[in-house]
């Protein structure tokens, strides 16, 4: 599992590569905690290479929405293939989150 962050244009942009399983969750949580508190700036979060996530995967990006939203800041989940868009369905996490 690949996750990396940038800052580009006044915005956060993460990209999360490979298989996030529980274990990579663990690892990919420590690069990305410092979206959970996003300060104001919008978040897009970069899927096109993300192969598999777990709950522990979905756990970690509902932290981010909610330290997003809670400071006015937007996450865009971005080229989320239809395997993952389905868990993203069958948890009902299709409704809180904007994709692209």
């Amino acid at each position: 599992m690949n996750t990396k962050i940038e800052e580009i244009d006044g915005k956060f942009h993460a990209t999360l590569e490979g298989e996030m399983d529980t274990a990579a969750a663990v690892e990919a949580e420590e690069v990305l905690k410092p979206l959970y508190q996003s300060n104001g700036k919008d978040v897009i979060i970069d899927c096109t290479n993300l192969e598999y996530i777990a709950s522990s995967g979905l756990r970690i990006l509902l932290s981010i929405l909610k330290g997003a939203k809670s400071t006015g800041s937007k996450v865009i989940m971005r080229g989320v293939n239809d395997d993952i868009k389905n868990v993203f369905k069958l948890t009902g996490f299709i409704s809180i989150f904007e994709f692209e």
